[in-house]
């Protein structure tokens, strides 16, 4: 059986911190809403959009200003992120997907962007073709830390935890890598910082996507 990696997406993958900040101040000025700092709104980056605009404006999911404020983010959202898609690549994504993909390893994407965002998001970076499945917020009940989106993509390539490994740059993704049983690498160029995701106990800790290739290669293909 093929070595699995599932992958996160902001933070990981994408340097998207910034856009996202920028993202959500754009929506909260259209709305006229009082802007929440740029601190808190990085602090819900990987919460799914509704959970984190219910944080933000201390309101709960169901009030309708929340589905406005996410309709109007996935608006900003192909105006302000998607025409950047390629040069917000953390440096080696590109080129260390590609040279994976050629090895038989098979790739996925969990993350806690609706499932659309994240493809357009893929797409746009012109690298949406080496990955056999994206799960999104919107295509599980609960998302990560739960396990659910992690054990979809394993029903998927029919598959044991122990093939799979999980890179993400936030406690959310080792929880629920934990949570599922299989491996993980936690990334500190992300969103949390070092301390936060030792606790969360990955298996590795990358500080670049090039460590990353190299924990790969010298743990999990050989």
């Amino acid at each position: 059986m093929n070595k699995i990696l599932i992958f996160d997406l902001d933070g990981t993958l994408f340097d998207t911190s910034r856009a996202i900040v920028e993202t959500f101040n754009a929506v909260f000025k259209v709305l006229k809403i009082p802007l929440a700092g740029d601190e808190n709104i990085r602090a819900t980056i990987g919460l799914p959009l509704e959970k984190a605009f219910a944080t933000l404006l201390n309101i709960f999911v169901e009030e309708p200003l929340i589905s406005k404020a996410v309709e109007q983010y996935q608006l900003q959202y192909r105006r302000c992120i998607l025409p950047k898609a390629k040069e917000l690549l953390f440096p080696g994504v590109e080129d260390g997907l590609i040279a994976l993909n050629k090895k038989d390893v098979k790739l996925s994407v969990a993350t806690s962007k609706f499932t659309a965002s994240a493809t357009a998001l893929l797409q746009a970076a012109g690298i949406d073709a080496v990955f056999d499945r994206v799960i999104g917020a919107d295509q599980v009940s609960k998302p990560k830390p739960d396990p659910e989106s992690g054990r979809k993509i394993l029903e998927y390539y029919s598959a044991m935890p122990e093939m799979a490994v999980m890179v993400g740059d936030t406690t959310h993704d080792i929880y629920m890598a934990n949570a599922v049983g299989m491996r993980s690498i936690a990334v500190t160029y992300g969103i949390h910082s070092v301390c936060m995701l030792e606790e969360a106990k990955p298996t590795w800790i990358a500080n670049c996507f090039y460590n990353v290739l190299h924990i790969i290669e010298e743990n999990i293909l050989k």
